[in-house]
């Protein structure tokens, strides 16, 4: 990218590939997948926070192969299977070009290695979503037995949710926006599947009926979703898909029910090692099924976020080097 704008600004360049520092690992990409932010940045609508941030490189993971390390790398070694993200990895803080690129270059301290027996592109596929999902959902504390409410179920976060708390032995409730996806969340193991207007979970909900929301809409479902909530239970807030300005009940909040919320900003790379582990060993087993994928070669990123943003695709994008 060199400026902000529409899809289109996503071209396809070759630059250098910057020198490795002693903690670095360059990665060979497999697959980057693509994620809300990085539409709201090329729009944007978040703008990079940098005074002069362009050329810019968008993409906030990557899973990919090892191909060279620092000199101070111990953990790490060519030809491992890593995934990272985040702690600075393109984003609105662009501290290093981000994961659309067929070489990534990150810190050993951002790089989990993936377990080798699971296919990469369904740990692409889960990735940050996944991450998210699984610290959100720690924000609810034991699900094992709960009624647990998942919002935008069909969408990344939402849909990787919806399978890790039913891994953990949850009763996933999810919310979706339009009934073609009903057997799509089903299959992710719901249990339950509502049309997520704010009239249709009022009447669906009502009230005291769940242990915990993982939140990946906010706007008007907001308030519904704290209604339904047990005294002593927790929402939390993942994303803000339908719009950040919401309203609820504050009577619901002398019910000591928790309103929280989890951003991937504050990732660290012990977190992103346990979650990446545990998310490995469900997919292993079969526990958790990743979201549905599509890909596509990374010289199409700007026809990705054209369908993205024409929410043309169930799951996640998954732009993919060798495709090009």
């Amino acid at each position: 990218m060199r400026r902000y704008g529409a899809p289109e600004v996503l071209v396809l360049e070759e630059i250098a590939l910057p020198p490795l520092a002693p903690n670095d690992v360059r990665i060979r990409s497999i697959a980057s997948a693509i994620n809300h932010s990085d539409l709201e940045i090329r729009a944007g609508h978040w703008p990079v926070q940098k005074p002069d941030p362009f050329p810019y490189v968008p993409g906030l993971e990557v899973v990919g192969e090892v191909v060279e390390v620092g000199a101070a790398v111990r953990g790490v070694r060519p030809g491992d299977r890593v995934l990272t993200m985040m702690q600075g990895l393109g984003g609105v803080r662009a501290e290093r070009p981000g994961g659309y690129a067929e070489y990534v270059t990150a810190a050993e301290a951002a790089v989990a290695c993936l377990p080798p027996e699971v296919d990469p592109y369904d740990m692409a596929a889960l990735g940050l979503v996944g991450v998210t999902a699984y610290e959100g959902l720690r924000r609810l504390g034991a699900l094992d037995g709960r009624r647990v409410v998942v919002t935008g179920a069909s969408g990344g976060v939402g849909s990787a949710a919806t399978a890790i708390a039913r891994a953990q032995g949850a009763f996933v409730i999810g919310v979706v926006s339009r009934s073609e996806r009903i057997e799509y969340v089903r299959a992710l193991g719901a249990s339950e599947v509502l049309i997520g207007s704010k009239e249709s979970l009022e009447s669906s909900l009502g009230g005291d009926s769940v242990d915990g929301v993982l939140d990946t809409v906010a706007g008007d479902v907001f308030g519904p979703c704290v209604s339904a909530l047990r005294p002593g239970r927790a929402l939390s807030l993942v994303g803000t898909v339908g719009g950040h300005e919401v309203r609820f009940d504050a009577w619901q909040l002398l019910q000591s029910v928790t309103l929280t919320g989890y951003s991937s900003e504050s990732l660290d790379g012990d977190a992103l090692r346990e979650a990446v582990a545990a998310l490995g060993a469900w997919v292993r087993r079969g526990a958790v099924t990743p979201p549905a994928r599509r890909l596509m070669p990374l010289a199409e990123a700007a026809a990705a976020h054209a369908l993205l943003e024409r929410r043309g695709v169930e799951g996640r994008v998954l732009l993919v080097p060798s495709l090009c």
